[in-house]
C-alpha cells in the first residue's frame, strides 16, 4: 500500500499566507481608519472656521473681549477666502457696478462705502452715470444695520459693495487687477473724537495703516488712479484762526482722531512726491443729514428728545457756546464730486514716478458756524417737543469748542458753494428719521391702543 502524500508543508505555507494577508489587511484598514479621521477632522475644522467667520453669535460680543477685537464683525482671512476668491460671477458683479454708462466716464472705487458720506457720494456717482464700486468692513462702531439699510438702497442702484477691510492687501491688489480704477474715493475710516480714549488701536489701524495700505496698492497700479480723500476741519486743533483757512496752522491736534488725519494728510505728501500720485484731502466740517451716522449729536439729539432724555449741551471752560460749521451732506457731496472732476490723472506708473503731481487740500464746511444751543431750538420746533437740557462744562476729551470754514479755495478750484442752512437741513435729517425708525406709526397705533381700550 502506497505512503499517502506529506501535505504539511503545503498546510504550513498556506497558514503562513493567512497569517500575512491579515497582518496586511490589518494594517491596510488602521492606515485607511486614521486617513478617513484626519480628514474628517480637517473637513469638521475647515467647516467650523466657516461658520464661526461668516456667522457670528446671535448674541452680544462679551465685553471682557477687548475694544479692538469688538470692532470687526468679520476678519481679514474671511476677506481673503470668501470675497477675494468669489470666482466669476462674483468678478462679473465688481466689472459691472464699476463700469460707467457715460462717455468719457469715471471708474471710482469708494471706500467706506456704506457709510454715511460714502453712500450718499456712491449713489451721486452713479446716477451721473459714472462707474462705482464700493467697500466697507461693516464694523460695528455704530448699529450696522444702518450700513446694512445703505447698502440695499445702493443695490437698488446697481452698486456692489464688497465687504474687506483696508488693511487686507490680497483684496485690494485683486479689486486692482480686476477693475482699472481711474479715481479712489477714499471716505473709510474710524471716526469719532471720544471714542478714541476708549479704543486708540482702531484709530491707528484704519486711518494710518489702512490709509498706507491703500497709497500701496495705487501706486503699483498700471494706471495709478487720482485719489480725493477724507480728512477733517479736526486738524486745525487749538488754531485761534478764524474763519480756519488751509492756510492755518494744523500741527496742534486737539485728540488722536485728529492726529491721525493729520498723520494722513502727511503721508498723501509722501505718496505724492516720491510715487507721483494724485492727491486731494478735504477737511469735512460736521456733516449732517438723512442717513447720518448716530454718533454725532443732531443724531442721538434727535433720538433722546423724542425719548424724554436729559441731552448735555457743552459750554466753554469760559462758559461760551459751543458753535459748530455744520454742513449739509448734499453740499459735501457736491464738494466731493467736484474734487473728483478736478482731480489731474496720476504721474507715476507701477510704483514709479514720471513727473510733477496734483497735491491739493480743500476746506469743505457751510460757512455759518451755530451754536448748539440753536441746534437743540431747532430740533424742539420740528419734533414738537421741549428737550430736557443739562448745561455742563465741555470735558477735556479732545472737542474743540469752535469751528468755520473759509471755503474760498474750493470755490475758486471746482465752483463749491453749500446752499443749505441749518434749518432746512435739520428738517430733511427729521423727515427720514422719523420714516426710517416708523415714529409716526408707533405714534398712531399708541392713540389707536388708547381709543380702543377707553
Amino acid at each position: 500500500m502506497p505512503t499517502p502524500p506529506d501535505t504539511s508543508k503545503t498546510l504550513k505555507l498556506e497558514r503562513y499566507n493567512n497569517y500575512l494577508r491579515k497582518i496586511h489587511s490589518t494594517k491596510l484598514i488602521t492606515a485607511s481608519s486614521k486617513l478617513l479621521f484626519r480628514a474628517t477632522l480637517l473637513i469638521a475644522l475647515i467647516l467650523i472656521l466657516f461658520f464661526t467667520i461668516n456667522y457670528p453669535p446671535l448674541s452680544d460680543t462679551p465685553h471682557h473681549v477687548p475694544p479692538h477685537h469688538r470692532l470687526h464683525h468679520h476678519s481679514l482671512l474671511s476677506t481673503s477666502l470668501f470675497s477675494a476668491g468669489g470666482g466669476a460671477a462674483w468678478e462679473k458683479q465688481v466689472r459691472l457696478s464699476s463700469t460707467p454708462r457715460r462717455t468719457n466716464g469715471f471708474s471710482v472705487l469708494v471706500t467706506g462705502a456704506a457709510g454715511f458720506v460714502g453712500s450718499h457720494c456712491s449713489l451721486a456717482l452713479k446716477k451721473r452715470g459714472d462707474g462705482v464700486l464700493g467697500l466697507d468692513n461693516f464694523n460695528n462702531y455704530y448699529d450696522p444695520s444702518l450700513k446694512r439699510a445703505r447698502q440695499n438702497l445702493l443695490s437698488k442702484h446697481q452698486v456692489f459693495i464688497v465687504q474687506g477691510d483696508l488693511n487686507d492687501g490680497p483684496l485690494l491688489t485683486k479689486l486692482f487687477d480686476v477693475v482699472p480704477f481711474t479715481h479712489v474715493l477714499h471716505l473709510a475710516a474710524q471716526a469719532g473724537v471720544r471714542y478714541a480714549m476708549q479704543n486708540p488701536q482702531s484709530y491707528i489701524s484704519s486711518n494710518i495703516a489702512g490709509f498706507v495700505n491703500l497709497l500701496e496698492v495705487a501706486k503699483a497700479a498700471n494706471p495709478q488712479p487720482s485719489i480725493v480723500w477724507a480728512s477733517s476741519s479736526s486738524v486745525y486743533g487749538l488754531n485761534t484762526e478764524n474763519p480756519f483757512s488751509e492756510r492755518d496752522r494744523t500741527d496742534q491736534p486737539a485728540s488722536l482722531y485728529a492726529a491721525t488725519k493729520k498723520a494722513g494728510e502727511e503721508i498723501a505728501h509722501t505718496y505724492n512726491h516720491i510715487y507721483g500720485l494724485s492727491l486731494t484731502g478735504l477737511r469735512f466740517f460736521t456733516v449732517y443729514g438723512p442717513w447720518g451716522r448716530p454718533d454725532m449729536a443732531y443724531f442721538f439729539f434727535t433720538k433722546d428728545i423724542l425719548q424724554g432724555k436729559s441731552i448735555d449741551i457743552y459750554k466753554t471752560h469760559d462758559q461760551k457756546e459751543v458753535a459748530r460749521d455744520f454742513t449739509y451732506i448734499d453740499d459735501v457731496v457736491k464738494g466731493c464730486l467736484g474734487a473728483l472732476d478736478t482731480a489731474e490723472k496720476s504721474t507715476g506708473s507701477g510704483g514709479k514716478k514720471k513727473g510733477a503731481a496734483q497735491l491739493r487740500v480743500y476746506n469743505l464746511g457751510n460757512t455759518s458756524p451755530v451754536p448748539v444751543g440753536r441746534l437743540v431750538s431747532i430740533l424742539e420746533g420740528l419734533l414738537s417737543t421741549k428737550a430736557k437740557k443739562h448745561v455742563i462744562t465741555m470735558p477735556r476729551n479732545g472737542d474743540v469748542p469752535f469751528t468755520h470754514a473759509n471755503v474760498t479755495l474750493a470755490f475758486k478750484d471746482f465752483g463749491y458753494k453749500p446752499t443749505t442752512d441749518l434749518s432746512t437741513g435739520l428738517r430733511k435729517f427729521v423727515k427720514w428719521y422719523i420714516s426710517y425708525y416708523g415714529i409716526q406709526s408707533k405714534t398712531r397705533k399708541e392713540s389707536q391702543a388708547t381709543g380702543e381700550s377707553g
